[in-house]
């Protein structure tokens, strides 16, 4: 068996992205530097990655499409101790609310635990982000309800919707307005409903479009370069190959920019569970794809 991509991890709010990889028992992480050649080949067929840390016990194949990677029984498995899915109401941990800005219009609230610090705001590709309180985790949860009910702020985002919008941003000073107007409308929930255990935290927009690689002027393409037109991976396929330069990453994605195809995004949760060998970076794109924010695909060499 070949190594397996874990994903893209952000570990560090001062670093890059990071991919992971696991081959049986062993486990290694590779930095990733925009500017820098990368390409993989997929070989075989796509496998259950498991569950809380487990191999899936009949290595069932699952879809090219799936970004979770799991077959059924795993799933449940996983979703089992899963406090988004509301499994464990008891944790015992301090967790945080913030609020998320992906593109014009587009904020979302939320919770992640305190000792992750901002690594899930940059796993989910918030560009600019605010804490806005702390507490145990149910006081969090009641305030996510809160600012869905009284203000319509959503705790979920398609993720197509966020990718669509992130090759042209506002002005940092615009992104981060944004975020100052819902967290001044939040703050004056006080008494109507914002949970008594929760500390509210100062305002702060924290910016990761630099870390991304996609801070550059509206109008210019952004994350896209000046070609506009982008294409992202929809699956990857045996014998499939995706190769190019790395420009920028956010969240799970990669921004490749290709030879032939400008540039391609790609999804590194559709990478995980296939074995992937290293492919040089002119190896070219053989996979299928879908124009960012379009609905026609392609499949094959193209």
């Amino acid at each position: 068996m070949g190594w397996q991509s874990t994903g893209l991890r952000w570990p560090d709010e001062r670093g890059g992205p990071v991919l992971g990889w696991r081959k049986g028992p062993q486990a290694r992480a590779s930095a990733l530097a925009y500017g820098t050649g990368l390409g993989f080949r997929a070989a075989g067929e796509r496998i259950c990655v498991g569950a809380r840390g487990n191999s899936c016990p009949v290595a069932a194949p699952v879809p090219e499409r799936s970004t979770g990677a799991r077959c059924a029984e795993c799933g449940r498995l996983d979703r089992a101790h899963s406090v988004a899915a509301d499994t464990i109401p008891d944790d015992p941990r301090t967790y945080r609310v913030y609020l998320a800005w992906f593109g014009a219009g587009m904020v979302k609230v939320g919770i992640t635990a305190e000792e992750r610090g901002a690594a899930r705001l940059r796993e989910q590709g918030a560009v600019v982000f605010s804490w806005l309180g702390r507490g145990p985790l149910m006081a969090a949860r009641r305030a996510e309800e809160v600012l869905r009910a009284a203000l319509g702020v959503p705790d979920r985002i398609p993720y197509a919707r966020k990718r669509a919008v992130r090759g042209d941003l506002p002005a940092r000073e615009e992104r981060a307005a944004e975020v100052a107007d819902l967290y001044g409308r939040a703050a004056a929930l006080d008494g109507r409903g914002w949970p008594e255990a929760l500390e509210r935290l100062p305002f702060e927009a924290v910016d990761h479009a630099g870390i991304f690689g996609i801070d550059a002027p509206a109008g210019t393409g952004g994350a896209w370069g000046p070609g506009g037109v982008v294409r992202a991976v929809t699956g990857l396929v045996d014998g499939g190959t995706v190769a190019g330069r790395l420009v920028a990453a956010a969240g799970p994605d990669l921004h490749l920019e290709t030879l032939a195809n400008g540039i391609v995004v790609v999804d590194t949760r559709l990478m995980t569970g296939w074995a992937l060998a290293a492919a040089g970076a002119g190896a070219g794109l053989s996979v299928p794809t879908v124009v960012v924010g379009g609905g026609s695909s392609q499949t094959g060499l193209f």
